[in-house]
């Protein structure tokens, strides 16, 4: 199974989606993540709360979704926040999609404390999600269920 993490800029939320799935997920599953506008690196901070958690950060790169016109995973699923006015990527394809918003932490004020904490709070709000999507029994989900879960997981 291959999710793909889709983002703006692809240096946070989508980065910090990827590594985590990566480091929880089961043999067989695999994540990647791209942005429609690519920063073009992960963001410091990104790798900072990954390597806090004790996940690797290895092979992480900011990219744009041209990197992945092949890969044909089975779902897509957005990270950007509509609330912040972003425009979300949209992948088109056969892929069970799904929107996760999660407010950008890189764009919040405050000391290097408070970003460094915004980082890690968005990083455990990733966990409890990805957490829930591979406790789902996806054998036993027909599609609409699917879906109906994958919406209700964004809410978490």
């Amino acid at each position: 199974m291959k999710v793909l993490f889709l983002c703006t800029a692809n240096s946070c939320r989508s980065i910090l989606a990827e590594a985590l799935f990566n480091h929880l997920a089961p043999a067989g599953m695999r994540a990647y993540s791209a942005g429609s506008l690519p920063r073009g690196e992960v963001n410091p901070l990104s790798l900072a709360a990954l390597q806090r958690a004790g996940v690797s950060t290895q092979g992480l790169a900011s990219k744009s979704t041209d990197a992945h016109a092949d890969l044909a995973p089975d779902f897509v699923i957005t990270v950007c926040d509509k609330a912040a006015g972003e425009a979300c990527p949209v992948f088109f394809g056969p892929a069970t999609k799904a929107h996760w918003g999660l407010a950008d932490p890189s764009e919040l004020p405050g000391s290097a404390a408070e970003r460094e904490a915004a980082f890690d709070a968005t990083l455990a709000h990733i966990e409890r999600r990805i957490s829930a999507f591979l406790a789902l029994p996806f054998e036993q989900l027909d599609c609409d269920r699917l879906k109906t879960e994958l919406a209700r997981i964004g809410t978490l």
